[in-house]
């Protein structure tokens, strides 16, 4: 065999040898690959996993960090307090705030029973218990991603119950574990117990140990026995179940199970565990509750502002002890009160629906609410506010803001003519009517106004073009809708409506020389540490119209009290300015209405009161107009206000006095000028005659010749 032949055969075998393994190096190629692409696959899910735990578990970092647990103490141990105008303390509000007492003052009974049954190990963790939290592990895998509880210290409860929510998931389990340990970095094991304690609920509206044993046992907490100290530990799991007022038998059950568990870790006797058993527990209740919330309406107000205008939480408000600075005057609040506590100023409809009302007392000055009265019949915690909330129809106390504030602007005069004649406009012949249907043909501008006269004011509108009405009524503070932007705007044709809070702002304006402000409530709000988190101290205002102007006004609006509308409705030993407004109903022909108004001030304060049913049908309106309806009852309000106001006079007279005393000034050169004028056009009368009659005789002449 030759070389060549050697290497061929050589060669030959070698690739059926190759042929052979080619199959299986193949498979053994694609497994290497399938498991190095699985490696990486794992890697990467790994290295997403960590990744996800880095960024979630910073993000909860964060939360922890921003929750300023420094502040929790004392915002647990401070109610929150509203102050009034005079920085004078008004009331408190709260939602779960019990009487918070020391640890000293909280007997070492229920100390350890507490302790023994929801955080045995408390001194020896820092926040977090990882047998606890092992335990609730396999509770989360038995219960396929369900929390069952448990597995939370006396750190992470007190975390859930000052800042999170009740329901029980995953992430709120890891909030309160990270919220817990900046809790224990912040405070001692026994300011942590004495927290807690001061901050659980144990059922029947009662917060904290010491109302607990108030409200169960009738002594103070420093004063329980071990029996009762297990009861009120007991209580903590289930606060509805295990309360001995409603459920005797399971209270005493879960009593009996605490003291066994206080002797298994060896915080008693079984001895003086097994007595404390056999106790009957004899119940005293001689709780009682301060109820601080002493001007609901006007609390409910303050509240909802710190919600919507500077974005607080009403738990946050409720339990953080803040300080809240406000406008009100609690002598103004509580004779606006008093006046709507005379229900014979109500006609209620035949089937007991209440008559409702809303009403607001403002400063004119800066726009704070003095006193705010929101409706008639039971309050409801931040319920429906009829004087901060509601949007009715103004009727005719818009004329002012849409009609004679802008006329006055464009060169109207306070006695201008007017012409007051039914008559019809644009191509929908809308065709304004006095309520009275007569029409005098023209009448001065002021006597319109103290009239509430319709026609007058449309066509005036109309006159001085629609726009500067709208554009008016908007620097009123007033929004105009698309549909708004017609010729009744001028009688108070709104869409969307208004409040009397809106409509009180808006006549600042007169009593303010021409500046208008925005009402509010909140002048300040300072936390638990001191610190100021709203300030509204120097709240800013908006010019509407001249000083000028706003005095003509005035002197025009003092008329519908002495003369007008608002005659009969007139605070007795009061000058005020104002206008009346209503609403007539649509289905009643013989009359009827809606919603009634008046809004009247002094240069010291504004009082704008509604009053209507809150749905308006054949059963429900008032028959009667506004000098009957709101009248009587706004004349009692500032009856009852007046007298505590400085009683600033104003810069003006009315306007009829005015008119009048211009007419009876009128300097001599104009009389005899008039005078002359009088008599040179009598005898220039008489010669016209006289002509008349000798060229008549002559023309006689003439045709007889």
């Amino acid at each position: 065999m030759n070389g060549k032949l050697f290497f061929e055969k050589l060669k030959e075998q070698l690739n059926k040898i190759w042929q052979w393994l080619r199959p299986y190096l193949a498979a053994f190629s694609k497994s290497l690959k399938r498991a190095w692409k699985n490696y990486h696959v794992k890697k990467i899910i790994i290295l997403l996993v960590l990744i996800s735990s880095l960024f979630g578990s910073g993000y909860l970092l964060y939360l922890a960090k921003t929750a300023n647990v420094s502040t929790l103490k004392a915002g647990l141990e401070q109610t929150t307090t509203v102050y009034d105008i005079n920085n004078e303390e008004a009331g408190t509000l709260y939602s779960h705030k019990g009487t918070f007492v020391s640890l000293e003052e909280i007997s070492p009974s229920i100390q350890a029973s507490v302790i023994s049954t929801e955080d045995k190990r408390f001194y020896d963790h820092k926040g977090f218990d990882v047998i606890g939290i092992a335990r609730a592990a396999v509770g989360f895998i038995v219960n396929r991603g369900n929390i069952s509880g448990g597995g939370s210290t006396i750190s992470q409860q007190l975390a859930k119950n000052a800042y999170l929510t009740l329901d029980q998931t995953l992430i709120r389990k890891l909030k309160e574990l990270f919220l817990a340990i900046e809790i224990e970095k912040e405070y001692t094991k026994s300011e942590i117990l004495e927290m807690y304690l001061n901050n659980s609920y144990f059922g029947n509206g009662v917060w904290g140990v010491e109302d607990a044993s108030h409200k169960y046992f009738g002594k103070p907490a420093t004063d329980v026995s071990l029996s009762e100290a297990a009861t009120i530990a007991g209580m903590l799991k289930a606060p509805t179940n295990y309360n001995p007022k409603d459920n005797m038998e399971q209270a005493i059950a879960r009593r009996n199970v605490v003291l066994d568990l206080l002797v298994k870790n060896e915080g008693v006797t079984e001895e003086v565990g097994a007595s404390a058993k056999k106790e009957t527990l004899t119940l005293i209740d001689n709780y009682q509750q301060t109820n601080g919330y002493q001007y609901p309406y006007y609390f409910d107000a303050v509240i909802e502002e710190a919600i919507n205008k500077y974005g607080l939480g009403e738990e946050e408000i409720l339990n953080k002890g803040y300080k809240i600075y406000t406008s009100l005057n609690q002598d103004y609040q509580q004779r606006m009160d008093q006046a709507y506590a005379n229900d014979w100023l109500f006609t209620d409809a035949a089937d007991g629906t209440l008559l409702q009302s809303g009403s607001v007392a403002m400063n004119p000055q800066t726009g704070g609410v003095f006193a705010v009265v929101g409706g008639r019949g039971e309050h409801t915690f931040r319920g429906f506010n009829r004087a901060t909330q509601i949007k009715r129809q103004p009727g005719s106390i818009m004329k002012p803001l849409a009609v004679y504030t802008p006329a006055l602007e464009a060169g109207y005069t306070i006695n201008s003519m007017l012409q007051d004649e039914k008559k019809s406009y644009g191509s929908d012949d809308y065709t304004p009517e006095n309520y009275t249907r007569t029409y005098a043909g023209e009448v001065p501008m002021y006597q319109a106004v103290a009239q509430s006269l319709n026609a007058p004011a449309v066509w005036l509108l109309d006159k001085i073009g629609l726009e500067k009405g709208i554009k008016k009524v908007e620097k009123f503070g007033i929004p105009v809708e698309e549909d708004d932007k017609y010729l009744g705007l001028a009688l108070g044709g709104t869409t969307g409506g208004v409040s009397p809070l809106q409509m009180a702002s808006a006549y600042t304006t007169f009593a303010n020389g021409g500046i208008r402000s925005d009402g509010f409530f909140i002048t300040k709000i300072v936390d638990a540490t001191g610190a100021i988190i709203v300030d509204h101290t120097e709240p800013k205002a908006k010019k509407v119209t001249s000083p000028e102007v706003a005095e003509q006004m005035t002197s025009m609006l003092m008329g519908v009290f002495t003369s007008g509308t608002a005659s009969n409705n007139a605070p007795n030993g009061y000058t005020i300015a104002g206008k009346t407004g209503s609403t007539e109903v649509s289905f009643n022909e013989s009359g009827g209405t809606t919603d009634q108004w008046t809004v009247g001030y002094t240069p010291d304060v504004v009082v704008a009161t509604w009053m209507g049913f809150d749905q308006t049908d054949e059963n429900h309106y008032m028959g009667t107009g506004s000098s009957t309806g709101v009248g009587p009852l706004f004349k009692l309000q500032m009856e009852n206000v007046l007298p505590k106001t400085p009683q600033t006079p104003f810069g003006t007279q009315s306007a009829e006095t005015i008119v009048q005393s211009k007419s009876e000034e009128q300097p001599q050169w104009k009389e005899d000028l008039k005078e002359n004028v009088d008599y040179w056009s009598e005898q220039f009368k008489k010669g016209a005659e006289n002509l008349k009659d000798k060229a008549g005789k002559l023309l006689d002449r003439l045709k007889d010749q």
